[in-house]
């Protein structure tokens, strides 16, 4: 689910657990290769070669006998949650886990990663806070915010202040121009290696996707660069990627679950899978012991009234119908091994915990986890396009993945909370699916179910503005002109739409979907001209180097005639790079 160079991304093929990717190809998310772990920073004398991370398993309450067990048999205990009885223990005796399976009072231990912990985790270094770089005025609505209507939601709430949202990722830099009005800094941390860390700036990115991820959700509605679905909410960064190798292990996502509860988190995005294991499973002792720990940590988060929003991963397989797991385990060499239902992708498959598979614009995006019973809704994860987002050191970027899509889901859980102070993670979860747009099967043998709900889609697609409780206005008339014409270097090129039919003036809020496939955008300017010559500018070299529009945009036509023929005109103001109009449409 994270970009390419984390480590437990969801991605295709991709050794780490993370669900999106960063830059991306036009086609799927590209596979994240694993950074070699960072040399320790200060070399701590409980550090030792062969020192291994377990999540030890006992009754919720009082742990101290079992801690005391776990020192006097090889191990150190490196942090208790004691209201779940998960204790995070650290040991670099080969017999450690088997000795403390004989423990009176111990009910589960597990591994947790076939690796060493790095040593950094007894002195962490602090992540870097990038110089910032600034984006000239103007944050145009994106097509993926139109998709879901998100900016048509923005009349009714655009998310309360005193609704906080965990990002629990690589890391969020806060210093990020779109970023820095709604975080909150207060309630971040990093939980890497399994226990709070509160320094300032430890929250901060260490790679580029949970930056990525926090705009989706909440990038500031302030004039600069994006908007993200609830531009009103407040966010909180607890990073749980490890830096050099950016993977997620099960106490890093207990110590995240158990922040997000008593910190007062209405949703978390978690847009990862946990390491080192795709999928774990209860036959094995070890992985057991990671899903009892992570379950028990996402049930306290969630009586705390915290709901969690997952991706659901991007190796394009059948979540209801599993049958081998070739990735795991991607800290260290991954061997084929044969799986069955039983073993579950964590923590999106965990009870109670929203599970969003990513579209296209209409179709599952290619590289998305589907399943049956398992995909609750979808939302725009980006295929061809992807979604633009913001970057540490205030820059801007696309990723794809069904990391991109959880975001979208998180920021319309967040609207709900914003428009119904006291609602429960339960309710959320129900007005999620209640709200969504069904989404009917293609023709794909691979989707089951009905169009209400179906292995592709789940509920459907969310919808912010029924999800607030707005209504959305109806359809006008829609013409639409998919002839690709060529856009030349420093030449103009104008695509046609004859439109008949419609009584009187064009609407005040005549809406003007572009798809135009042309890099450094910032060549173009795009106008609009009426039947009767008048010029509308919707995009004037702004953009820069990105790559394509694919944006719908408002436009006041009404002292326009609106039969006759329209016009889109594209004016290339440079050369070196070329490309044309895919497709464009009016809606009257």
């Amino acid at each position: 689910m994270l970009a390419a160079a984390l480590g437990a991304a969801l991605t295709f093929g991709a050794p780490a657990a993370l669900a999106g990717t960063a830059p991306v190809s036009p086609s799927a998310p590209a596979a994240k290769a694993v950074a070699p772990a960072a040399a320790p920073t200060s070399q701590s004398a409980t550090w030792v070669a062969g020192t291994r991370a377990y999540l030890v398993i006992t009754a919720p309450g009082d742990t101290s006998a079992v801690r005391s067990a776990v020192a006097s048999n090889g191990g150190t205990v490196f942090q208790s949650y004691d209201a779940i009885g998960v204790i995070v223990a650290h040991s670099a005796s080969g017999t450690f886990a088997s000795t403390m399976r004989g423990v009176s009072g111990v009910q589960q231990v597990g591994a947790t990663r076939t690796s060493d912990v790095p040593a950094d985790a007894y002195n962490p270094a602090l992540p870097a806070n990038p110089a910032q770089s600034t984006t000239p005025a103007g944050e145009p609505v994106r097509a993926d915010m139109t998709q879901i209507k998100a900016d048509q939601a923005w009349a009714v709430t655009t998310g309360s202040a005193s609704v906080k949202v965990g990002i629990l990722d690589t890391g969020v830099d806060d210093q990020h121009q779109d970023l820095a009005p709604n975080f909150n800094a207060a309630d971040s941390a990093s939980c890497a290696y399994g226990k709070p860390d509160t320094r300032t700036g430890a929250w901060r990115d260490v790679g580029t996707h949970g930056t990525h991820v926090a705009g989706t959700v909440a990038a500031a509605k302030n004039g600069k660069g994006v908007i993200g679905v609830a531009p009103g909410v407040k966010i909180s960064s607890v990073r749980i990627a490890e830096p050099g190798s950016s993977l997620f292990f099960a106490e890093n996502t207990v110590c995240g679950f158990m922040w997000a509860g008593d910190h007062g988190f209405k949703v978390t995005n978690n847009s990862y899978y946990t390491d080192p294991w795709q999928f774990n499973c209860p036959d094995n002792a070890d992985q057991a012991a990671i899903i009892e720990g992570v379950k028990r940590a996402q049930e306290y988060a969630e009586g705390k009234g915290s709901l969690q929003v997952a991706a659901a991963g991007n190796s394009n397989i059948d979540l209801a119908n599993k049958k081998t797991d070739t990735e795991s385990p991607n800290d260290s060499t991954p061997v084929t091994r044969t799986i069955t239902n039983a073993c579950l992708d964590i923590p999106t498959e965990l009870p109670g915990v929203v599970t969003v598979s990513a579209m296209g614009t209409t179709a599952k995006a290619s590289y998305s986890n589907y399943g049956l019973n398992v995909i609750d809704v979808t939302a725009p994860g980006g295929d061809a396009t992807g979604i633009y987002s913001t970057q540490p050191g205030g820059k801007y970027g696309t990723m794809s993945g069904t990391s991109m899509a959880s975001p979208h889901v998180t920021g319309v859980a967040a609207l709900i909370a914003s428009a119904n102070p006291g609602i429960t993670p339960a309710q959320i979860r129900d007005k999620l699916a209640t709200q969504a747009n069904d989404v009917a099967c293609p023709s794909d043998s691979r989707c089951t179910g009905t169009t209400a709900r179906n292995g592709f889609f789940g509920e459907g697609q969310v919808d912010a503005l029924k999800a607030v409780g707005g209504s959305t206005p109806p359809a006008g008339k829609y013409f639409e002109n998919q002839a690709d014409f060529t856009i030349a270097d420093n030449a103009t090129v104008e695509s046609p739409i004859t439109v008949s039919g419609v009584t009187g003036n064009a609407p005040a809020t005549l809406k003007v979907g572009v798809d135009v496939k042309h890099t450094y955008i910032g060549d173009l300017k795009v106008d609009l001209i009426a039947p009767d010559g008048t010029v509308y500018t919707v995009h004037n070299r702004a953009g820069g180097s990105a790559d394509n529009i694919a944006q719908t945009y408002t436009v006041n036509a009404s002292s326009e005639v609106a039969n006759g023929t329209w016009k889109l005109r594209v004016n290339d103001n440079a050369g070196g790079d070329t490309g044309k109009i895919d497709a464009w449409n009016l809606t009257f």
